[in-house]
C-alpha cells in the first residue's frame, strides 16, 4: 500500500505486497547505477546480474581476452536460481527487490533468464515489473568505455557496444507491467523516479 504526502510518494512499512523490478538493458546503459537510486526510493534490495556471473568469471581469463568456455552460462544460471530460491524461501512478503539483466531479443538464454525472474515473482506473490532501458548508440559507447567497469568484470569494448546497438534489440517480452524508458538524456535519479512512478501506477 502506498501513501502520498506533500514531499512526493512514500512507501509505508505496512505495505504487504512485494515488488520485483527487473532492469533490462545493454552493458553500459546504467542498470546498476539506476538500481541504486531506485533502491532508495522504494526501499528495495539490489541483486545485480554480476552477482551471479562474477563468481564464475573470476575463475577464468583475468584479462578478459580469451573466449568464454562453452556452457559457462549454465553455471551462472544455477547460481541465479539458488539466489532466487533463497529470496522466495526466506524474504519477507513485503520485501522489494531490483534485479538487472542484459537481455537480448531473440536470444534463448536471455529469455530463459527472464523466465527465472518471472517464476520467482510468481512464487513469492510479488508484483513483477520489467523495465527496458534504452540508450542512443554514441552515449552508450561513451558509458561502456569507463575504465571503472573493468574492476567489476564488466565489458569496456566500445566496438562491441556499437555493433550491439546496431544489430540487436533489448529483450522485449510482453507483460502488463512492462515499461520502456529511454535514459539517453536522463540522469540516474530521473530514471529511477520515472520507474518508481510506474511501479506505483502498477498498483504495487
Amino acid at each position: 500500500m502506498l501513501r502520498f504526502h506533500s514531499g512526493g510518494l512514500c512507501w509505508e512499512s505496512y505495505r504487504t505486497m512485494s515488488v520485483f523490478v527487473l532492469l533490462l538493458g545493454f552493458p553500459g546503459v546504467g542498470k546498476l547505477t539506476i538500481a541504486r537510486e531506485l533502491g532508495s526510493l522504494i526501499s528495495a534490495k539490489i541483486v545485480d546480474n554480476h552477482w551471479f556471473n562474477n563468481p564464475i568469471l573470476r575463475l577464468l581469463d583475468e584479462d578478459q581476452t580469451a573466449p568464454l568456455p562453452k556452457g559457462v552460462w549454465e553455471y551462472t544460471g544455477r547460481i541465479r536460481q539458488a539466489v532466487l530460491d533463497a529470496i522466495t524461501a526466506y524474504s519477507s512478503l513485503s520485501a522489494n527487490f531490483i534485479f538487472t539483466h542484459a537481455g537480448v531479443e531473440g536470444d534463448v538464454r536471455s529469455a530463459r533468464t527472464y523466465q527465472q525472474f518471472v517464476d520467482a515473482a510468481t512464487q513469492g506473490a510479488a508484483v513483477f515489473v520489467p523495465v527496458r532501458l534504452l540508450c542512443a548508440e554514441e552515449e552508450l559507447a561513451r558509458r561502456v568505455s569507463s575504465p571503472a567497469r573493468r574492476n567489476h568484470l564488466k565489458t569496456t569494448d566500445v566496438e562491441t557496444s556499437r555493433s550491439r546497438s546496431q544489430q540487436a534489440v533489448v529483450l522485449d517480452i510482453p507483460h502488463q507491467h512492462a515499461l520502456t524508458l529511454d535514459v539517453t538524456f536522463r540522469s540516474p535519479l530521473e530514471s529511477a523516479a520515472a520507474i518508481r512512478d510506474h511501479v506505483v501506477a502498477c498498483g504495487a
